[in-house]
């Protein structure tokens, strides 16, 4: 009688929370609903689709003898919004990290909008020392700022520190957006009650809740993560400054862009340029919303509110257990301040 081999019996077990689960959970769908929301709504598509309802009036104006600062303003979005306005008849302030790049947008914005109240201002947004250098001089300047328009920004997929110590996505778009802001206040209050901030954001922010993490400390870093987490703070921060400086004339908006073909894109998520080829928006449909809002007479604006394709839209996805988490932006203030 033949034996039969002897079985090995592999048992593997699992253990995972339910917080653990819901969490995941939670993050597949925030994915996938702004996945799902974005590619009907943020592409070239979704804007020529929007704009069969714009009024074209409304971008009409002429916004002569403004003073307008635009950061990040050499290329891409930043750009197009410096020479949406210089080609209104604004004076434009481009605030750029690199001299050469600057002078030469400068040049070609002068060129091609015959207006000559185009300056770079070279600053770089990753450093509070910098930016405090900055805005001390332009301060000798003593011009109202009727409109500031905060678009530089940054996605490092991999952690990079500064020279200051800090954590390069949140660097630019978090402390140097709230520091360039808070800086500029006096200025601002100058031209009230016409003043306005502009802050650039971006949808991305729709997969992500506000955290006090905010150098991504905890867990594996992912830069996309980060960059969603910065511009939710940038919506939170201009809830904030609406509530705090409300009664100072100054209107704070924020808004988002859409899924744009920049340079920045192109350098940052090669994978989603390649993927989405041909069904981005370009540079000048992405700038629209801010031209827009940098026209638009306050009253028709509501302070605070988030805004794309010139028109004010929610600040979260349904479901995406988001809203709660804006409580912790007073946390949030304090931190930066303390940067400061």
């Amino acid at each position: 009688m033949q034996s039969s081999a002897p079985k090995a019996t592999l048992r593997i077990h699992i253990r995972i929370s339910l917080q653990s689960l819901a969490m995941f959970l939670l993050k597949a769908w925030r994915s996938t609903a702004f996945g799902a929301y974005g590619y009907l709504n943020f592409t070239k598509s979704g804007f020529l689709e929007h704009s069969k309802n714009f009024n074209p009036e409304d971008m009409a104006r002429r916004i002569d003898g403004k003073n307008c600062v635009v950061t990040g303003a050499n290329s891409g979005i930043g750009y197009a919004t410096a020479h949406g306005l210089a080609s209104r008849g604004a004076t434009v302030y481009m605030v750029c990290r690199n001299k050469g790049r600057g002078e030469d947008a400068v040049s070609k914005i002068q060129s091609s909008t015959n207006n000559q109240n185009v300056h770079l201002e070279v600053c770089d947004l990753s450093s509070v020392h910098d930016i405090k250098s900055f805005t001390s001089r332009f301060k000798e300047k003593d011009i109202p700022v009727h409109v500031l328009v905060n678009n530089a920004g940054v996605l490092e997929n991999t952690r990079v520190t500064t020279s200051e110590g800090y954590e390069m996505n949140f660097a630019v778009n978090v402390l140097g957006t709230y520091s360039m802001t808070e800086l500029m206040l006096p200025l601002l209050e100058k031209s009230q009650p016409d003043a306005r901030v502009i802050t650039v954001a971006s949808g991305g922010m729709y997969t992500a809740p506000l955290t006090t993490d905010l150098q991504f400390t905890s867990g594996e870093f992912s830069g996309v993560e980060q960059y969603a987490r910065n511009k939710r703070v940038q919506v939170a921060l201009t809830e904030k400054w609406a509530e705090k400086y409300g009664d100072k004339g100054i209107g704070f908006y924020v808004m988002h862009p859409g899924w744009a073909a920049t340079p920045g894109v192109a350098t940052s998520l090669p994978s989603f340029s390649k993927s989405l080829e041909g069904k981005l928006r370009t540079s000048e449909e992405g700038a629209d919303t801010v031209i827009w809002l940098a026209l638009q007479p306050k009253e028709k604006l509501v302070s605070g509110g988030f805004y794309f394709d010139r028109a004010e839209v929610p600040k979260h996805l349904p479901l995406g257990a988001t809203k709660s988490s804006h409580a912790a932006i007073d946390s949030i203030v304090d931190t930066l301040n303390s940067f400061m």
